[in-house]
């Protein structure tokens, strides 16, 4: 019973936790106020302070987690409202999100590899820009380390939610089209989740993007790596 109530105080308070940190984003609307990304750091600091260990946290977190899959697949609403428009597009998606992925795995992996990181890094950081799932499964393939390729999606998520407005406006990407294929692409779930409070149209390509990305990803990775180990 004590396990119970642990894990339902666990669930209650990173919900109110992430309700502040979206009371946050409202007051002060900015990318470093993102709030998946002030959450993330209040419950961190949270179990530094307090000595909580991760393994206790997670007695709850794990339930949370068990989330992430039905929304991602509720992410195929926006998909079916504007089928019409994204049907039209598929070629462009599919042509730009397969260059993404491509990019992503060869520019992590020789710049690991230039940096002199041994080859379990290297194979941890290769599928980053893809879901959690998908990483996992390819950095096991590969021989890495499967937690710290969780680190590297996670990093790779909320970086792209603190940079992608920059990068963004650096390279005056102004289209619905474009900034979708880059968020889904690069940024997977997360970005996904940024892109929809842009644009309902532009959320539904960067969850065609994530999706096509973590097939891309599956199936090139290991010849990459391959080709340029």
């Amino acid at each position: 019973m004590n396990e119970v109530m642990l894990a339902v105080v666990i669930i209650l308070g990173t919900f109110l936790i992430y309700h502040l940190a979206l009371k946050i984003h409202e007051r002060w609307n900015h990318p470093f106020t993102a709030p998946v990304l002030i959450a993330t750091a209040i419950i961190i600091i949270i179990l530094v302070i307090f000595h909580i260990p991760y393994k206790t946290y997670m007695s709850g977190g794990k339930w949370i987690d068990e989330l992430l899959g039905p929304a991602v697949v509720a992410l195929a609403y926006p998909l079916y409202q504007h089928r019409d428009t994204l049907r039209t597009l598929t070629g462009p998606i599919l042509v730009g999100t397969s260059f993404g992925a491509i990019l992503g795995i060869s520019t992590g992996l020789l710049l690991a590899k230039w940096a002199g990181f041994n080859s379990s890094i290297i194979y941890s950081l290769t599928p980053k820009s893809v879901t959690t799932p998908v990483a996992m499964a390819v950095t096991e393939t590969l021989g890495g380390v499967m937690s710290l390729s969780a680190v590297f999606v996670m990093i790779a998520g909320i970086g792209g939610v603190l940079m992608h407005t920059y990068v963004l406006r650096l390279f005056r990407i102004d289209h619905y089209l474009g900034r979708g294929v880059g968020m889904g692409s690069a940024s997977h779930a997360i970005g996904t989740a940024t892109s929809m409070e842009s644009s309902k149209l532009e959320g539904a390509i960067s969850t065609i993007a994530m999706v096509v990305s973590a097939i891309v990803v599956s199936v090139i990775t290991p010849g990459l790596v391959l080709i340029l180990m």
